[in-house]
């Protein structure tokens, strides 16, 4: 029996590479407007898709169903996919810092509000203008350091 263990595949499961950058886009302008207006809903909500993300998939997600089912039918070239495991590290990575914002209004720190959305905020702008995903490098560069 540990034989079959040892010797079995994790079942790797790729998405079009393009989705988690278009989530990128959209989550960009909602950290934004929930940074500028001190807005924690925005804030809660985008916590909740990142927790979505995280457990299920970005692809599971309300910004992953309407790149599904409005944008990529409306794109031409043939979808480049990507392994799914990074950007839900990156998902992971994005609800954390959600969770720390919303725990800075909770304690009624707003300079903890401010950085840690100012971080994720970050992390999203860089996916959506420059398809550079931080989370996904932390993941692999994680990857790298602890498997042989």
């Amino acid at each position: 029996m540990s034989e079959v263990l040892e010797n079995k595949e994790v079942q790797k499961i790729y998405i079009d590479a393009r989705g988690p950058r278009f989530s990128a886009t959209i989550t960009t302008v909602v950290l934004s407007i929930g940074l500028v207006s001190h807005n924690v809903w925005l804030l809660v909500a985008q916590g909740l898709f990142f927790l979505i993300g995280a457990t299920k998939g970005p692809q599971f997600t309300p910004y992953g169903f309407i790149f599904k089912k409005v944008i990529r039918p409306r794109l031409k070239k043939e979808a480049p996919t990507e392994d799914v495991r990074p950007p839900k590290f990156a998902q992971s990575v994005g609800f954390i810092f959600a969770f720390v914002a919303i725990l800075g209004v909770v304690v009624d720190r707003s300079l903890i509000f401010a950085a840690a959305t100012s971080f994720a905020l970050a992390a999203a702008f860089l996916n959506a203008a420059f398809n550079y995903c931080l989370g996904c490098q932390m993941y692999l560069l994680i990857r790298r350091f602890t498997t042989k």
